[in-house]
């Protein structure tokens, strides 16, 4: 998506198959969770955020795992995830035999090392584009801040009102921008209540509220882009299993990462083909359980560069909706009572809006 705003700003990187206004400022605001098809059945609940998508919004698909970190690695660089090597939520470190967590990060991984490929706020800067990032203060200089989106000037705000003023503000700042803006709480009611629920209805009344406040304030010349991460899925409290409390799911996987939609499974040696076929008999017809090879073969990574290889585990499942696989030997327990999850390839999770407003979008 950056690629296409950086093409709408008079400073094209590559190709992409999306074509946007031109525009001399462009703001872009993503609203972590914020799937396609979740905006589509929020009907009448969805405000403005559903009029721009009903009159004629692009609809993207997010790379697997349908994950935050994943996602942030492909907006920030425009690549798949098999090029920029941020592949979940928690991958295997291979020089230290642990797991990453890619959202949380750890200081004994340098970001920049991790993820070397340059972003395309560096390659706007360096076109003359005026680059800002507004988010909470904490993404200030994190891991996967310098590793994904690094390249912006870092304006902290913390609620949704601030960030709608620090942007409407920094839009301002320089007569050629990009603006970019992070809002993450439409995902956590997910995860905590589902997205069927009257919490999530209302968070999103209120980014519905924000939006239009932003598109109002803007100037005149800019466009305006919202867009999100990954969706959701609801799972039911019987439909997880865990592998601290299941011996034969946990036999020969000393290490799993990914997440409860989208496990990745680091098989002790010798392994791998025995859980690959325990796995799919247990899982059955409605989860797809592959080998490594088989899934970059497959194309879910994309092309995968040779040090991002045995980040992958040795067997990639994308679990069936509606149905989730824990690890309490290493997860956070938090995980497990989740009501909202994603990592998965259905729809539901991948399928994500581009909403335009502005500059001869029809709506500015």
């Amino acid at each position: 998506m950056l690629p296409a705003a950086a093409a709408a700003l008079g400073a094209p990187q590559r190709p992409v198959p999306v074509e946007l206004p031109e525009a001399p400022r462009v703001c872009v605001l993503l609203v972590d969770g914020l799937g396609d098809r979740l905006l589509q059945a929020a009907g009448r609940s969805a405000g403005w955020l559903g009029e721009l998508r009903s009159g004629g919004a692009h609809v993207l698909r997010a790379g697997h795992p349908s994950t935050t970190a994943t996602s942030m690695g492909s907006f920030g660089t425009g690549l798949l995830p098999g090029a920029h090597g941020l592949v979940g939520y928690e991958v295997l470190d291979p020089g230290r035999g642990v797991l990453l967590n890619e959202l949380a990060w750890d200081p004994a991984v340098d970001p920049r090392e991790w993820q070397p490929a340059p972003t395309v706020f560096e390659h706007l800067g360096g076109a003359g584009v005026a680059c800002v990032q507004v988010g909470p203060p904490h993404f200030a200089g994190s891991g996967l801040t310098e590793a994904a989106l690094r390249g912006p000037r870092y304006v902290a705000a913390r609620s949704l009102q601030d960030r709608v003023d620090a942007a409407a503000s920094a839009i301002r700042s320089a007569p050629r921008a990009l603006v970019y803006v992070y809002w993450g709480d439409l995902d956590k009611t997910g995860h905590e209540s589902g997205w069927r629920s009257e919490a999530w209805e209302r968070e999103l009344a209120e980014v519905d509220l924000a939006v239009r406040q932003l598109a109002r304030r803007l100037p005149a010349d800019a466009l305006l882009l919202v867009t999100a991460d990954h969706g959701m899925v609801d799972v039911p409290l019987g439909a997880r299993l865990d592998l601290a409390e299941d011996a034969d799911l946990a036999r020969g996987v000393p290490l799993s990462g990914g997440e409860p939609r989208a496990p990745m499974l680091y098989c002790a040696p010798g392994e791998a083909e025995a859980v690959l076929a325990r796995w799919r008999e247990r899982l059955g017809p409605g989860a797809r359980v592959l080998a490594r090879d088989e899934a970059v073969a497959a194309g879910w990574f994309g092309p995968v560069a040779p040090h991002v290889l045995p980040r992958i585990g040795d067997v990639v499942v994308s679990c069936a909706p509606g149905t989730s696989v824990h690890d309490s030997r290493t997860q956070r327990p938090q995980l497990k009572g989740l009501v909202g999850m994603h990592g998965g390839r259905t729809d539901d999770e991948t399928h994500v809006p581009l909403l335009v407003a502005g500059p001869r979008a029809g709506t500015g």
